[in-house]
C-alpha cells in the first residue's frame, strides 16, 4: 500500500537567524563581487560566474540567471536611448544615417557595459532570497 506524505517546504522564515539583506547582496553583485562577503570575484570570464568565491568559498554553481539579465539590460538601455532619440528627432531632425551612426554604437556599448553588473545583481538577488540552491534548506 502506498502512503502519501506531505512534502516539507522550506522558507526563509524558518531560518530567521541568518537574514540576508537583499539590497546589499544586489549592490555587491552589481559591483561583480560575492554577495556573501563582498570581497571575492563573482565572475571568472565576462559572463561566466566563478564556481565559488575565492575569499569565503560561497558556491555560485547553483545560480540560474538565465535570460533575465539580458531582458533587464534591454529595458534599461531602451529607457535611456529611446527618449533621447525621440527628443533629438523631434527637435533637430538629423538624417537617418547620422542617427544610426550615433544610436547603434551607444546602444551596443551601454548594453555591453551593463550586462555583467546586471547579471551580478540578479545572482545577488537569488543568493539573498535563497533561490536555486543558495539556501540552507532542501534543494529547489
Amino acid at each position: 500500500m502506498m502512503t502519501l506524505t506531505t512534502p516539507k517546504i522550506w522558507s526563509a522564515t524558518l531560518d530567521s537567524s541568518a537574514k540576508r539583506n537583499v539590497w546589499t547582496a544586489m549592490k555587491r553583485g552589481f559591483t561583480c563581487r560575492c554577495p556573501n562577503c563582498g570581497e571575492g570575484k563573482m565572475f571568472r570570464a565576462f559572463l561566466k560566474t566563478a564556481d565559488h568565491c575565492d575569499k569565503c568559498g560561497q558556491d555560485f554553481s547553483a545560480h540560474r540567471a538565465d535570460d533575465l539579465p539580458a531582458y533587464l539590460v534591454i529595458v534599461i538601455v531602451g529607457h535611456i536611448v529611446v527618449p533621447i532619440a525621440l527628443w533629438i528627432e523631434t527637435n533637430y531632425s538629423p538624417s537617418v544615417a547620422l542617427q544610426l551612426a550615433i544610436y547603434l554604437p551607444i546602444t551596443l556599448i551601454a548594453s555591453l557595459l551593463l550586462l555583467q553588473p546586471v547579471k551580478g545583481a540578479v545572482v545577488g538577488l537569488q543568493w539573498a532570497f535563497r533561490m536555486h540552491g543558495f539556501g540552507d534548506g532542501p534543494a529547489d
